[in-house]
């Protein structure tokens, strides 16, 4: 057998006069360099041909053990390879050999917690005469002995060599067990920048910074982003008892990347791996206590807006909060709902504002959509400019908007196109159309109802000079007329209608001696007749001009009837002294709820001496522009 060759099939013979390996041995091959492991049979094949081998009292001569381990346990160092990369195990110089004399040299180990304890001291051998020598371990020696003594994994090479050169007596530890390598769970790790928040303040268009408002609070995704992607559990590395036996890791748990997609995500399973993708443009959110991040049009708090958590927000969509908003703090979005108390101040583009606690000394406003308070509105500005309001209870509030309904309204101003109020005390309100079912002074503020009464006087006007209008076009038109009658009288003109009309009709054949008869009376006519065209060109465009005149007049005689019905007051009950008094605005005017909160309480103040239709104390009171119009004298 040639060098590097190792036998996988029968026994080997012995080689220049080495006797033949134990049994079990055709794993194993003793070459002229060394001895060789077969590469097809590493691991129990071999692991039971080793052991063969020290049941036979013999041992490896130069062992490499590193190698040995390997091959046997699959742990330590790749096997090297030879000049054609083949890979080559080989064990040791040579297998000798383990005389009991040598094999007495060496004492039992002591085993516990995982480990081999071995007591070094010097030894001695009888010599020939029987005199003991001083006598020296040997490793290879020491490593078959505490294989058969159960130790065949972990043994400390490099410990036992010293404690064999140093010769000095001591206990030492000589092998270790190799503790199992924990795997890895699986996780999750983020694949997109954009999950992350940026607390940095946020520059402004003129460079300098905001310190009341963060960079990047709430991120925001798009389709198709990659959010998340799972990484596979990874198995552990066995470990191995003294004896050899494999100590198995414990078996890394695994997750489910569907517990981690919410609304607006989808689990992606592609060969890259599994990720957690946007299904739309939006926000990013995690649900509270949970792993599953959402991305939807609207964004969800839970941390409450104050200069520690959010600074002050400004947003491109819908907002939901589940936090306070404390003072000073300001929310500028769309659709804004916030669950807890407001002390700050809400700003909302449009979208429906909700506040389903209380507003406590900040403000709400709307620039186009409703503003509903659930709870108690104190000290706070409600502005809706072009919706509605409702409030459960306000105390000291300044309230606007196109229709505010208040269930209770304390020392508040109120202005709108219609106001209902449960319970009114100490308020000055103003509105086209006011319902209060119990009004009542408040201290020694009384309550005050002002009607925004239309003033009508330039509709009609407008209505006057139109009616001027079509009665000169009426004129006009009996004129254009009364010419054409004249001018049809006259006998040429008559004559040559009524011919003309027969011989159209073919009543009448004209000879050839008529015809220049009839030419000639056609000529005649001639001038009366493109006169009479011009007239009736002209009433007709009179007529038209009268028309649209009568169409004109009559949408502002509806337009003012429709704003002579549009002011109206009902107080159901007075309990204590109120007012009511009508202020004249043009209808067609901005309406004074779309004021700045303090011109429109400007406006109340300096209505004080406003036409006053109701002064008392008790009872009930209703009024409107209807009824007031329907008693005026006619004239």
């Amino acid at each position: 057998m040639s060098d590097s060759v190792v036998s996988t099939s029968d026994a080997l013979p012995a080689t220049r006069g080495q006797a033949p390996l134990a049994a079990g041995g055709q794993c194993i091959a003793k070459q002229a360099d060394g001895v060789y492991a077969d590469v097809t049979a590493l691991g129990p094949a071999l692991l039971a041909a080793v052991d063969a081998i020290f049941l036979k009292n013999q041992y490896f001569a130069g062992l490499d053990y590193a190698v040995l381990v390997k091959a046997l346990f699959d742990h330590g160092p790749e096997l090297p390879r030879n000049a054609r990369g083949e890979t080559v195990v080989r064990l040791a110089d040579d297998i000798l050999p383990f005389e009991p004399t040598r094999r007495a040299l060496y004492r039992a180990a002591k085993i516990a917690d995982g480990q081999a304890e071995y007591y070094f001291e010097p030894v001695f051998l009888p010599d020939d005469e029987g005199a003991e020598q001083p006598a020296r371990l040997d490793l290879d020696e020491f490593i078959a002995d505490m294989w058969m003594k159960g130790i065949r994994f972990g043994v400390d090479v490099a410990a036992v060599n010293g404690a064999i050169a140093t010769g000095a007596a001591g206990r030492l530890i000589v092998a270790r067990r190799l503790e199992p390598k924990p795997g890895e769970d699986a996780h999750v790790v983020e694949v997109s920048n954009d999950l992350h928040r940026s607390d940095a303040p946020r520059q402004l268009a003129n460079g300098k910074l905001d310190l009341m408002s963060f960079q990047n609070r709430f991120p925001q995704v798009h389709r198709g982003d990659r959010l998340l992607q799972k990484l596979p559990r990874v198995y552990g590395e066995p470990g191995f008892d003294l004896s050899g036996i494999a100590l198995p890791p414990e078996v890394p748990s695994d997750l489910d990347l569907a517990g981690w997609s919410g609304p607006g995500t989808v689990v992606d399973r592609i060969l890259e791996g599994e990720f957690v993708v946007a299904l739309q443009d939006g926000f990013l959110n995690v649900e509270p206590g949970s792993t599953r991040i959402a991305v939807g049009d609207k964004i969800v708090s839970h941390d409450g807006v104050s200069a520690r958590t959010t600074g002050n927000l400004q947003l491109t969509g819908d907002y939901e909060e589940f936090g306070e908003v404390q003072e000073n703090r300001i929310i500028e979005g769309e659709g804004i709902t916030v669950h807890a108390d407001v002390y700050g101040h809400i700003a909302s583009r449009g979208g429906a504002v909700c506040l389903n606690r209380n507003l406590m000394g900040g403000s709400a406003r709307n620039a186009d959509g409703p503003i509903h308070v659930m709870g108690v509105a104190s000290g706070a500005i409600i502005q809706s400019v072009k919706g509605e309001v409702s409030v459960q209870r306000a105390e000291n509030c300044t309230i606007s908007g196109v229709k505010v309904t208040v269930a209770e309204a304390v020392n508040c101003e109120i202005i709108a196109d219609e106001v209902s109020v449960g319970q009114a005390e100490g308020c000055a309100i103003a509105a086209r159309r006011v319902t209060i079912e119990r009004a009542a002074p408040r201290g020694h503020s009384e309550l005050r109802v002002f009607v925004l009464r239309p003033d009508c006087t330039r509709i009609d006007a407008a209505i006057g000079m139109i009616g001027e209008r079509i009665a000169q076009f009426g004129e006009l038109a009996a004129q254009r007329r009364a010419a054409m009658q004249e001018l049809a009288a006259q006998p040429d003109v008559a004559s040559y209608v009524k011919l003309a009309g027969r011989v159209r009709k073919g009543e009448l054949v004209l000879t050839p001696e008529q015809q220049p008869m009839f030419k000639k009376l056609a000529a005649g006519a001639a001038p009366a007749l493109k006169q009479m065209s011009t007239f009736a060109q002209e009433l007709k465009d009179t007529e038209a001009e009268q028309e649209a005149g009568v169409a004109f007049q009559a949408r502002l005689q509806a337009q003012r009837a429709q704003h002579s019905a549009a002011a109206s007051v009902e107080i159901v009950e007075a309990a204590g002294d109120i007012t009511v008094r009508a202020i004249s605005v043009e209808p067609e005017s901005e309406s004074l709820h779309t004021l700045p909160a303090r011109d429109f309480k400007a406006r109340l103040r300096d209505a004080s001496g406003a036409e006053l239709l109701f002064s008392g104390s008790s009872g009930a009171f209703s009024w409107s522009t209807a009824d007031a119009a329907a008693t005026e004298p006619s004239t």
